[in-house]
């Protein structure tokens, strides 16, 4: 079981030693937002400090040792390593082949597949995990009833998203996403001589935090879930209040994560 009270350590997929501050802490927010801003230019920095700081929160609500963790979207396998440092087996899935041999060629426990249609058995995983894939998809509320039912009782869920009218929620077009998504793609075509990787309408979809808190609670109201927490991602400790009001909790937030324990 890893620690999930002090700094936790990773390695870019160059070699580089990458150190995230205490959870909880300034410093930590201060690190991943400055991460942030290099992921399109230095995506092996960016992505080995999400996977490090990512398997030590998932930890805090679930012992990964020796459990299955199934990462929805999981892409060129960023977050393999840090899992299975944590002791989970690993399995990734994304529906993109060019993602997932975007590194290399997609190694053991890497499956081919849609997020809203997993091809895993029921109730057949012990932590189920994705991070800023939900955005990505045009039924979020399938894909996250789909973690749902492949999560044995008494697994855990998490679920991580941008948020649309946060300040990043436009991905590489941002900020003008806030004058309307097909606008903001136009712009970027014509300012930088192609499409953006996101296409609004096509692989970026207007989401918000009150859509997926919704599902949430009629999922708990269904009996099929416990809500463990509802959390802003990145933030520190004492910003949680920005998740329960609504219209702040859209821009304020930026990444919500959504923790269940399945029933």
């Amino acid at each position: 079981m890893i620690d999930v009270s002090g700094s936790s350590t990773g390695t870019a997929a160059d070699g580089r030693r990458l150190v995230v501050p205490p959870p909880g802490t300034f410093r930590r927010s201060v690190a991943l937002f400055r991460a942030f801003r290099v992921e399109q230019t230095d995506p092996d920095y960016f992505y080995g400090m999400l996977a490090a700081d990512s398997a030590r929160q998932v930890a805090g609500y679930a012992d990964l040792d020796g459990k299955t963790v199934l990462d929805v979207g999981g892409g060129p396998g960023y977050f393999a390593d840090a899992f299975r440092r944590s002791g989970a087996r690993y399995v990734g899935i994304d529906a993109d082949l060019g993602e997932l041999a975007a590194r290399s060629e997609p190694g053991p426990g890497t499956l081919l597949g849609s997020g809203m249609a997993l091809p895993i058995q029921t109730g057949a995983i012990d932590v189920c995990y994705s991070s800023n894939v939900l955005e990505h998809v045009d039924k979020p509320e399938l894909m996250a009833d789909e973690m749902v039912r492949v999560t044995k009782p008494g697994g855990v869920v998490f679920l991580s998203y941008m948020l649309w009218w946060g300040p990043y929620g436009g991905h590489e077009t941002a900020p003008w996403h806030y004058l309307g998504g097909h606008y903001a793609a136009r712009r970027y075509a014509k300012k930088q001589g192609h499409p953006p990787k996101n296409v609004f309408g096509e692989s970026l979809f207007r989401i918000t935090a009150g859509r997926m808190v919704h599902w949430a609670k009629q999922r708990r109201a269904d009996g099929r879930v416990e809500i463990l927490d509802i959390v802003p991602r990145y933030h520190p400790n004492g910003f949680k209040w920005v998740v329960h009001v609504p219209g702040v909790r859209e821009i304020v937030t930026w990444n919500l994560v959504l923790v269940l324990r399945v029933r």
